[in-house]
């Protein structure tokens, strides 16, 4: 087992960004009101406030990162780790003027690099109605695994997806 737990440390410097852990209340306002205008967010009907108290929640398993680009948040990243032998991307999310660059790309590919230190696994909950997430997510090699009626919202449902990482 190492030191650190995969995306556990405090800062993660990608090529297009770095990786910071969320720090306090006015990081999570501001990601909460972010998310909150962005799909699937908005058609699952989140708050900007509830978004902000999923951000702040005590949880020892669940790494949460902002994404800072030329010094301004950008987006979030979350992980819980350890789930289902392997890591969980639990929601990433990017301003619509950082989405299309190659951002959610890279984060990913850190992620899979975080996990295979000690698994094989990354998996990923993408709701049915988000095509445009759903390629992305296939882009990256990752399998549908099957389908979850009514998990997050009544009349919404969500796909589990996996990739396996050597």
């Amino acid at each position: 087992m190492t030191a650190v737990p995969p995306c556990a440390a405090p800062h993660y410097l990608l090529p297009s960004c770095t990786l910071g852990l969320l720090q306090g209340e006015d990081e999570a306002s501001l990601l909460g009101s972010l998310l909150a205008g962005m799909e699937p967010w908005r058609t699952l009907g989140y708050s900007a406030a509830a978004l902000q108290r999923y951000l702040l929640l005590p949880d020892a398993t669940l790494y949460r990162h902002a994404v800072v680009i030329q010094g301004e948040i950008s987006g979030v990243v979350c992980v819980r780790y350890p789930w289902l032998r392997g890591a969980y991307l639990e929601l990433i999310g990017l301003t619509a003027a950082q989405q299309g660059l190659g951002i959610g790309r890279e984060i990913l590919s850190w992620l899979e690099g975080e996990a295979r230190r000690e698994t094989h696994n990354v998996w990923v909950l993408v709701s049915a109605f988000n095509t445009r997430a759903r390629t992305f997510y296939a882009r990256q090699g990752y399998t549908e695994i099957g389908v979850i009626e009514d998990f997050v919202q009544p009349g919404y449902d969500e796909i589990l997806l996996r990739k396996v990482v050597r």
